[in-house]
């Protein structure tokens, strides 16, 4: 794959990398450990330009193309699965209202959520709804010159930090999706905390109960919520999440093999143990598979191909199971100093579990993938390519 990238990606590449390592992995432990993505680490990462970073450069974006987004979402997932998290659910709202939004609430939010003056989060999930999307029961309905949301959304990536809401609701039996300013009456707020994994995400349940909006809070049409709105934001967050598996991975493997050469035992290190080597072969065989796979959806999202977003789905389903897998047996190398206090990779093997459960299911990418899979031929027919 390396030899894929052009010139400019490998050396933004090294540029992810650096800003990882100097102002992100020195502070992931305590992002975990006090559950909360502090305000400096958001105003960082606008600075460096990887907030709104796909949109266009008019609306404060980098215009970045996909396969480099990947490898800034791998960087990040290396260093602090928490902060990777962050950047997508803000890419996964700033790309709705770019592409869905008015004049006015682009000119309202994408300015500031790029400087890092502003924070929105992805409001979809329900105490009763997960991956059935189309289920969702909070309800808008016309009131006057106004409208009212009643309702409740679980499980709010940093719905605890956010400034405002992109709100996925019936409206007179559509799907709709609505802009909500947390300042706004009948919004109640509820952290959510002690997860297992991802716990700097800052997890919140958001209630609305009459909460009284503007009209014109609507993004896109009525109809447009899941099939549009929500559609396109989930698969920029499949996306981020598939690459970010691989840089997850990718620290679990830098830490395995570095520990392995150093840790003796029975008079060698256990570098030169055979069964330690298997579990080795194997961490670096799924990274590079992974990443692959990662780089194909890229290419594909990029050139518009008709499979993309089946791709991406690829890309998610084979990375987040990979990195379970990389992440438990980088613990079992590390042996009682990888289940300890002071652990290189129990952060990691608890937020690659949540990997395999946000932005889709591990099943239900079975699901989607097994029905694709009906639907398409074999790589020798030219007509339809795997």
């Amino acid at each position: 794959m390396i030899s894929q990238l052009t010139t400019g990606q490998r050396e933004n590449w090294r540029r992810f990398r650096k800003f990882a390592d100097t102002a992100l992995a020195p502070r992931a432990d305590m992002c975990d450990a006090e559950q909360e993505l502090p305000r400096p680490i958001v105003k960082d990462l606008a600075d460096e330009g990887w907030i709104s970073s796909l949109l266009p450069e008019d609306w404060g974006g980098s215009a970045r193309d996909t396969v480099t987004y990947g490898l800034m979402s791998e960087e990040m997932g290396r260093a602090c699965s928490t902060v990777r998290n962050f950047v997508a659910v803000e890419d996964m709202v700033s790309h709705s209202i770019w592409k869905w939004g008015t004049p006015a609430q682009r000119a309202r939010w994408l300015p500031a959520v790029a400087a890092g003056e502003a924070v929105l989060a992805f409001a979809l999930t329900e105490p009763g709804v997960g991956s059935d999307a189309k289920s969702v029961t909070t309800e808008a309905r016309p009131d006057g010159p106004d409208l009212v949301l009643n309702g409740v959304k679980e499980w709010i990536s940093f719905g605890q930090l956010a400034d405002g809401f992109l709100v996925f609701a019936q409206y007179e039996g559509h799907h709709t999706a609505f802009l909500v300013d947390r300042d706004s009456p009948g919004i109640y707020v509820e952290p959510l905390r002690n997860l297992l994994g991802l716990r700097g995400s800052m997890l919140a349940r958001i209630t609305f109960d009459e909460c009284r909006i503007p009209s014109d809070a609507m993004v896109g049409r009525p109809g447009s919520g899941l099939a549009f709105v929500a559609s396109s934001a989930l698969d920029i967050g499949r996306y981020s999440t598939a690459w970010g598996c691989v840089g997850l991975a990718q620290a679990c493997l830098d830490a395995s093999t570095g520990y392995a050469e150093k840790r003796t035992q029975y008079d060698s290190v256990i570098m030169e143990h055979q069964l330690v080597q298997r579990m080795l072969a194997d961490m670096i065989t799924g990274v590079r598979a992974a990443r692959l796979l990662c780089w194909e959806a890229g290419v594909a999202k990029e050139t518009r191909a008709a499979d993309a977003v089946h791709q991406t789905l690829v890309a998610k389903y084979f990375s987040s199971a990979m990195a379970n897998r990389v992440a438990s047996d980088a613990v079992q190398i590390h042996g009682a100093r990888g289940i300890g206090g002071e652990s290189p990779v129990a952060r990691p093997f608890r937020d690659a579990k949540v990997m395999e459960i946000i932005e889709g299911t591990t099943q239900i990418h079975q699901t989607l993938l097994g029905r694709w899979s009906s639907r398409v031929h074999h790589p020798a027919d030219d007509s339809v390519q795997l």
